[in-house]
């Protein structure tokens, strides 16, 4: 489907396109209905969106006659980008295809659930003062301080796999920090004062700056061949850009063995970093199993 002609189209009409193609290719079939119950179109307007996706995508679908619906073609060929979260989102908890309570998955799967959630309306707070740019009142909860009151400036939201942060300013310690949203109370969003320039995330360099990486199969693990299968690398290597703001998070989430020497022995680590010295800088990078600041990797650094 060339570029300009879906340029065309209304979105309306691309996202029923691109419904039609996630059917079709992640479940095998959609019928006429399937449009009309998903979008709230008439069955006219199904029909000329499905003729539209033939027409414009040729050889993707065919239309079965004995099952009146339309099926893979043998010559398919994806015209929509779908990152793969959402499309396993879609398949497992079917998110995007109606009112919340009534939504069922597609495919059976099980896949580990969380120990905690962050309150919704917490969270409502919290997303809304990002949107719109504004500061945020919260009581906050940390082991080392206990209770305190604080006014950030959060400006994204993070995942470390256990939990749900905010990244944000915190006008308390002048610094930009992380903080866990399941342990904000009482936010307060503080309309109409204004945010300075060194509070916002061009500003936070821990942010801004993107670390590469190099993982490479752990030395220890028997069969290298299979993990480059599992995770996809090219000449033995997956390279990866992260921020540095979230690099901890993600090497402790994916048991990555920082180690210089790759000194982490246990079946969970299948990966190793290469070089660690590229998380030189990156304040979180104690989170990352086995990690040692550069002076203990380099002793000598410290003599004159």
């Amino acid at each position: 489907m060339p570029t300009e002609k879906l340029a065309e189209l209304t979105q309306p009409q691309r996202d029923r396109l691109a419904f039609v193609e996630l059917r079709v290719r992640f479940i095998g079939e959609i019928r006429r209905q399937d449009l009309v119950t998903r979008f709230g179109i008439q069955s006219a307007a199904a029909s000329r969106d499905l003729a539209l996706y033939k027409e414009l995508a040729l050889g993707n679908i065919d239309y079965d006659s004995r099952g009146k619906s339309y099926v893979l073609g043998a010559n398919f060929r994806p015209v929509f980008d779908f990152p793969p979260e959402r499309v396993l989102s879609w398949l497992t908890q079917g998110f995007g295809d109606g009112e919340p309570m009534r939504l069922k998955a597609w495919v059976a799967s099980e896949s580990p659930s969380r120990l905690t959630h962050p309150d919704l309306d917490i969270l409502a707070s919290v997303t809304r003062a990002i949107h719109q740019e504004c500061p945020l009142g919260i009581e906050y909860h940390s082991i080392s301080s206990g209770r305190t009151e604080r006014e950030i400036v959060p400006f994204a939201l993070i995942d470390d796999g256990l939990r749900w942060h905010v990244r944000a300013f915190d006008r308390k310690s002048q610094e930009f920090r992380d903080f866990v949203i399941s342990r904000i109370k009482c936010p307060v969003m503080r309309k109409g004062q204004p945010v300075a320039p060194h509070e916002t995330s061009v500003q936070d360099i821990q942010w801004t700056r993107i670390v590469e990486l190099e993982l490479v199969p752990h030395p220890d693990q028997p069969r290298p061949e299979i993990t480059e299968m599992d995770y996809g690398m090219r000449d033995g290597v997956l390279q990866m850009k992260l921020r540095a703001a979230t690099a901890g998070y993600i090497l402790r989430r994916w048991s990555v063995d920082c180690s210089p020497d790759h000194s982490l022995h246990s079946l969970e680590y299948r990966l190793w970093l290469r070089d660690p010295l590229a998380l030189y800088g990156v304040k979180n990078a104690q989170l990352a199993p086995g990690y040692r600041v550069p002076d203990q990797l380099r002793p000598e650094a410290g003599l004159n």
